[in-house]
């Protein structure tokens, strides 16, 4: 479109600024602001693009699983009476008789499988895991699973955290959640805050996009108000997804740490246990006596899960649970809850088989608000916690990212120059020096707060130091050349 055209239209507030205006005014924030997400939009989007579409295909592994390896996951026909563990559990290890029994796993609903979860050295981290028809003990197959995730989940999951890349990858993801949410926060703050020339601050103008208009202002029309929908679910997924990230997620351990909002810790000593010490001095006399047939490298019993998962019954955890046997013969059985689906449960205890009792009891409501929120949003951000209800929320925000990104390049795109004279591939960035326009309270405050959030999200505060860097060293260049 041509420089005249554009001459003739109303102010566009989203648009590159002109040189900012001379003294410190509110308006130096916004000139801020527009330079804030137009930078961090040109060169955050592509992590944002990445995360969103890893994030959507990571969104239906229930479904890919359940295609992939429902004639294991599911039995044919639901039974009347469930076989005790111990026969399942020998039925499995009959089939496949290598590696250490690690856990059994009940079945997830009435027409699940059992799941025997063997330890195998040449696996590493992985485990093999074995299905088993808890009405007739038929073994219906194994897979190799990664803390109890498929192949297939087990390789999305790779591909949304790191892209396969390692440690390394794991470093485009947290860049992702990190500006995300200043992203979004800078995006709302110029729509909504535009100015009086262009549609009415109502409702309607700031949810809906204006379908009369054309050119750059239809798209960021749409650009915007696919935004602000989005805008509590972007929010939503940038702090669950920080909460586990490799420095962010470190930096919030600390603040847990610090008002002790961690989950409680079972205790799975038993009481009448040796002291470690004593444990020590005794080890070469107790030799590989197990307590109640397992411990000290001597697996554990089929006929003890079953013992222990009627003493966890009894304490009242129902639905599906997680059955450790323990690790020595200081320490009891592990049984945990492992419903992720609302309403949740997350009880776990630590059982004496010999004894038949419950030596300790960690509650879902003994947990600390942070603890129940991280834990519930970690399940939310996984899209389990609601059910099919919420990956299709999570399909549809995870759509929208990717329709707001393209959105955004589209719009750097047509407000490229189009005079034969002044050509150009994109549109011009906005001013520099806007900070100089800044108020001073702004400025008194906003200094130590960036400071802050350089802390609390490292990933951030780097990628926004190089972002000034490089910001500094073009108006370097181009003064030199004006020299």
């Amino acid at each position: 479109m041509s420089s005249t055209t554009e001459s003739t239209r109303p102010r566009d507030p989203s648009a590159p600024p002109g040189p900012p205006p001379a003294g410190r005014s509110r308006q130096g924030v916004r000139a801020l602001l527009v330079r804030l997400h137009f930078y961090a939009g040109v060169f955050v989007a592509p992590f944002l693009f990445v995360a969103a579409l890893t994030g959507l295909l990571y969104t239906f592994t229930p479904q890919i699983d359940q295609f992939l390896y429902g004639d294991r996951l599911r039995v044919e026909t639901a039974g009347e009476r469930i076989l005790p563990l111990s026969e399942q559990i020998e039925a499995a290890r009959s089939a496949y008789p290598d590696g250490t029994l690690a856990s059994v796993i009940t079945p997830p609903t009435a027409d699940g499988t059992t799941r025997v979860v063997l330890s195998v050295p040449e696996l590493g981290e992985n485990q093999r895991t074995v299905f088993v028809d808890p009405y007739t003990a038929e073994v219906k197959g194994d897979l190799t699973t990664w803390f109890g995730s498929t192949p297939a989940t087990t390789w999305l999951d790779d591909l949304h955290r790191n892209l396969h890349l390692g440690e390394l990858g794991r470093l485009y993801s947290e860049v992702a959640a990190s500006w995300l949410w200043l992203i979004v926060a800078a995006g709302l703050v110029l729509w909504i805050g535009r100015s009086r020339g262009q549609r009415a601050r109502s409702a309607r103008g700031v949810l809906l996009p204006d379908r009369t208009a054309r050119g750059v202002r239809r798209t960021r029309g749409f650009h915007a108000a696919t935004g602000v929908w989005l805008a509590l679910g972007l929010f939503f997924l940038s702090a669950t997804g920080l909460t586990w990230s490799q420095y962010a997620g470190e930096r919030f351990g600390q603040v847990l740490d610090a008002v002790q909002g961690h989950a409680p810790a079972l205790d799975t000593r038993l009481p009448d246990a040796p002291s470690p010490e004593e444990g020590t001095a005794d080890h070469e006399h107790a030799g590989h006596a197990g307590h109640d047939g397992s411990g000290d490298g001597e697996e554990a019993g089929p006929a003890d899960f079953d013992r222990a998962l009627k003493t966890a019954r009894d304490a009242g955890l129902g639905g599906t649970v997680t059955l450790t046997p323990p690790a020595d013969t200081a320490t009891g059985w592990v049984v945990a809850q492992t419903d992720n689906v609302w309403p949740v449960h997350y009880d776990s205890v630590t059982v004496d088989t010999a004894k038949g009792e419950v030596t300790s009891h960690v509650r879902w409501s003994d947990y600390p608000v942070l603890a129940k929120l991280s834990k519930l949003g970690v399940q939310g951000h996984m899209g389990v916690l609601f059910g099919i209800v919420n990956q299709i929320v999570l399909a549809l925000v995870a759509i929208g990212l990717i329709l707001v990104t393209v959105w955004g390049y589209r719009m750097w795109w047509q407000r490229r120059p189009t005079r034969e004279d002044r050509s150009a591939f994109t549109g011009k960035a906005p001013a520099r020096g806007t900070w100089r326009q800044l108020p001073v309270p702004v400025l008194v405050v906003g200094v130590p707060a960036v400071v802050a959030l350089g802390w609390a999200l490292p990933l951030l505060g780097l990628t926004l130091a190089a972002f000034l860097v490089f910001d500094i060293a073009v108006g370097l260049v181009r003064r030199a050349r004006v020299a």
